[in-house]
């Protein structure tokens, strides 16, 4: 079987973040910090966006570590949220993909932000 992961990037000004997720216990590092200790804290918070609007329990099965570069702080910290959300949609579309075997679509209301 295939490996469970993917890649990608989020980009603000000249920030760029490369985060690369893969199936794990819920950790989310950033230049191999856990995402808990960036600085600075204020917009830190900016970071957690994507996890606070999908929810923990999307988050708990996958690891995503990120690289940033380039750019300031504010610049880097909305890059890495971009890459954080990117990276979420892409492997749960390349994971749906795996399991039913083909490109085609699970039906209406069944998929990852499926309310119900």
């Amino acid at each position: 079987m295939e490996k469970q992961s993917v890649q990608v990037f989020g980009r603000k000004k000249l920030a760029t973040a490369v985060a690369y997720c893969t199936k794990g216990r819920g950790l989310i590092k950033v230049n191999g910090v856990p995402i808990e200790l960036l600085e600075p804290e204020i917009l830190r918070l900016k970071t957690y966006e994507p996890v606070l609007l999908l929810g923990q329990d999307k988050f708990s099965t996958v690891d995503i570590r990120i690289r940033v570069k380039g750019g300031g702080y504010t610049a880097q910290i909305y890059a890495i949220r971009q890459a954080i959300a990117k990276a979420l949609v892409a492997y749960y579309q390349k994971v749906r993909f795996l399991v039913t075997g083909c490109g085609r679509d699970l039906g209406r209301g069944e998929g990852l932000w499926a309310h119900g």
